[in-house]
């Protein structure tokens, strides 16, 4: 089993990988920052390490989902691959901080690995405002995160937005980090935990699927986590939609 935490710089898929693979007794596969040569480098002159920054990054994940391929273990991975071509790359290029020249060879490249990789069996969204990330990046205090302006976090959450609304490799489930403590709240935990229970068995509370679903994971009040979609209600506040996969 392969689950992928993905999200904006800051929405706390660090955490929830590492509490999810505590819960499940699975190993976690974490972005590779603290080893990164560049990541500081970039963050001081963006337009000059971006490529350099994002080649470390598909390389990096490239050989994590090779590592998941080859091992047959179960896997929390700290964000995916996609999010490197589909999010990350195509913005700094929109933004003229990687030439056209280094975009395409990038993105061909990635073209490449996709014919060797798989998706995960669950994608789940940490979906965040730009204020909570401001405020969840400032609490944890990375030295070279004091750069990041808070219109590079508006222009990632939009094509995160984007991507996600087209998402069709796979099972989705969505977490709306504003109204989820889940780093301190056990009882929001273990609702988000029942949701990927539920997806990752294809057991819903009305009926059993194998396609694609979509769900958010909010907290509306302290006492409560409601688990909520665009479809039809059912049992204790829960709503899924689900739709056929595309190819």
């Amino acid at each position: 089993m392969h689950i992928a935490i993905a999200g904006n710089i800051g929405s706390g898929k660090t955490t929830l990988t590492q509490l999810l693979a505590k819960h499940y007794k699975w190993e976690q596969l974490q972005e590779a920052v603290d080893n990164n040569p560049y990541l500081f480098d970039f963050y001081k002159d963006m337009a000059r390490w971006s490529f350099n920054l994002q080649i470390f990054f598909l390389n990096s994940r490239f050989e994590q989902l090779l590592e998941i391929r080859n091992s047959g273990r179960n896997v929390i991975q700290d964000r995916t691959i996609y999010e490197d071509a589909y999010i990350f790359a195509p913005n700094l290029h929109a933004m003229g901080l990687m030439t056209t020249r280094d975009f395409e060879n990038y993105h061909n490249l990635f073209l490449n690995m996709e014919h060797s990789i798989q998706p995960p069996d669950l994608l789940i969204y940490l979906q965040a405002p730009v204020e909570k990330l401001v405020k969840q990046i400032a609490e944890r205090g990375r030295d070279y995160e004091n750069s990041i302006s808070i219109e590079y976090l508006k222009r990632l959450n939009e094509r995160y937005d984007g991507w996600i609304e087209k998402y069709d490799k796979g099972k989705l489930l969505i977490i709306d980090v504003e109204e989820n403590a889940f780093h301190n709240d056990p009882e929001d935990l273990g609702r988000i935990i029942n949701s990927i229970d539920a997806e990752i068995h294809g057991l819903f509370p009305m009926e059993k699927t194998s396609v694609k679903s979509k769900a958010e994971v909010k907290a509306p009040a302290k006492a409560s986590v409601k688990v909520t979609a665009k479809g039809a209600p059912s049992k204790n506040g829960v709503k899924e939609k689900t739709t056929a996969k595309k190819r």
